[in-house]
């Protein structure tokens, strides 16, 4: 085991440690079923186009690039293979068996880009407890968080002038 294997093992069960307590760990598996296959973010997307109308394109180009980067890291996952963690006890079950990067991770990263720049305060510090849940759970390394959040901050980056309807003008 390498030294950045070995951090992210540490790293990992000080994280998974935090799931002992009853509260957090109701809160991450919230967090983790929300997640699972983007439905919070996609939802969110959705609910954004529905109450304003005004930028109801911007809001589902949102949705749609948010879905995007969910499937983009899917494809990774199956190229990478990197088998899930296995030196800590999972508090919820996996859709599947790999680990990176984190699905979860990516799009929440995507919707705290392209929600946030459509005024969604409250996405960003969601999608942070997000990520940082996966980690509770005992489901991913921090590398795969991380490895996420870069791709679905980027995928959301790249496709921003597309979600404000620049692409268009």
């Amino acid at each position: 085991m390498d030294h950045t294997d070995h951090m992210d093992h540490r790293i990992l069960s000080a994280c998974r440690a935090y799931g002992a307590d009853p509260r957090v760990a109701g809160a991450a598996r919230v967090l983790s079923r929300a997640g699972e296959h983007g439905a919070l973010w996609l939802a969110a997307g959705l609910a954004g186009a529905a109450v304003d109308g005004a930028r109801r394109g911007a809001w589902l180009r949102g949705t749609a690039l948010t879905a995007g980067a969910h499937l983009v890291s899917m494809g990774v996952k199956r190229v990478v293979r990197r088998p899930r963690p296995t030196h800590v006890e999972p508090l919820v079950r996996t859709a599947g068996r790999h680990s990176f990067p984190s699905s979860h991770a990516t799009s929440a990263a995507a919707a705290a880009v392209a929600y946030g720049a459509l005024g969604a305060p409250a996405v960003p510090p969601l999608a942070a407890a997000m990520c940082l849940s996966r980690l509770v759970v005992g489901v991913h390394y921090p590398s795969d968080v991380a490895a996420g959040a870069v791709l679905g901050a980027l995928t959301a980056r790249i496709g921003s002038r597309w979600v404000r309807g620049g692409a268009h003008d």
